[in-house]
């Protein structure tokens, strides 16, 4: 079998901007995001994002959005009884995030069944996901995922992406994390995950990633640049010139990360990529920037 193209595994929300004129309307998610960058990346890479919707207006509107940015919607299952989840954002004037959510119906923490056979059957190079993926599943469908992951033939690339309101509690989120790292082939956490799940300061973390036999990656350090999973930092990440929003700056270099990997670049080619797409994106406000910026 070739392997070809990226997979991203998750949950896709509409997001309420709100502005001095009222709220905006788009979609958002992690792993979609990191789906839109490496897309806008790599136009011509196949990307493909998998995980459930409903068949509400809202989930209508995400489709046509997905296919606008030219991201495969065929493993993205519709179910009558759910819908997509909503959550509104603002920013303070450091470009910090304050989220408010309405996602307890959403129709992705039931997509498992449909994910794991779409795993079974799948021909891409990498498989993503993040700690948010697993962060809305039952403990039962967190296991039959990871279990997934590891029988699929692609690589698997995680980024943990912390977030303590949709977990039971931090230890339950570590013991997660820590049991995907070991079918992890690509980690890209950031030092504030590690830190908050593990205690890690740089080195712990980076000597955790390597005994649980991920090998290629990112430690990512916001504007201090990214590392290699090796230790070594890539010249050419300056800091961004301007912060508005820092939605979406870990998942965008996860899709620049992986579309440059996926394009044939070197992994300090990866690394720059990554950390340039970022600095771009914290420029603008919102988690997708607009195309062509």
């Amino acid at each position: 079998m070739t392997l070809n193209g990226l997979m991203c595994i998750g949950e896709v929300m509409g997001e309420l901007r709100r502005s001095a004129e009222g709220f905006a309307l788009g979609f958002a998610g992690d792993t979609y995001n990191t789906a839109v960058y490496a897309r806008r990346t790599t136009p011509q890479l196949r990307v493909d994002y998998a995980t459930a919707i409903g068949e509400d207006p809202l989930s209508d509107g995400l489709l046509l959005a997905a296919k606008a940015e030219g991201i495969g919607t065929g493993l993205i299952h519709r179910t009558p009884e759910r819908q997509i989840g909503l959550y509104s954002v603002t920013t303070d004037p450091k470009g910090e995030r304050s989220f408010h959510y309405w996602r307890a119906a959403s129709a992705a923490r039931a997509m498992v069944p449909q994910v794991a056979a779409s795993l079974a059957q799948s021909d891409h190079a990498i498989l993503f996901l993040s700690g948010i993926t697993l962060a809305i599943l039952s403990p039962e469908d967190r296991a039959t995922l990871i279990e997934a992951l590891a029988a699929a033939p692609g690589r698997v690339a995680f980024d943990s992406n912390y977030r303590a309101a949709l977990w039971e509690d931090v230890e339950t989120a570590a013991d997660c994390v820590a049991a995907i790292w070991r079918v992890t082939d690509i980690a890209l956490p950031s030092l504030e995950d590690m830190q908050v799940l593990f205690g890690d300061d740089e080195g712990s973390a980076l000597a955790r990633l390597a005994a649980a036999g991920c090998r290629t990656g990112a430690l990512k350090r916001g504007e201090a640049g990214p590392l290699a999973l090796d230790g070594t930092a890539p010249g050419g990440c300056p800091p961004a010139p301007k912060v508005v929003d820092t939605t979406s700056a870990g998942d965008s270099f996860n899709g620049a990360y992986l579309a440059t990997l996926l394009s044939g670049g070197t992994e300090q080619d990866a690394l720059r990529a990554g950390h340039g797409m970022a600095a771009k994106v914290v420029q603008y406000p919102g988690a997708i920037i607009p195309a062509g910026v």
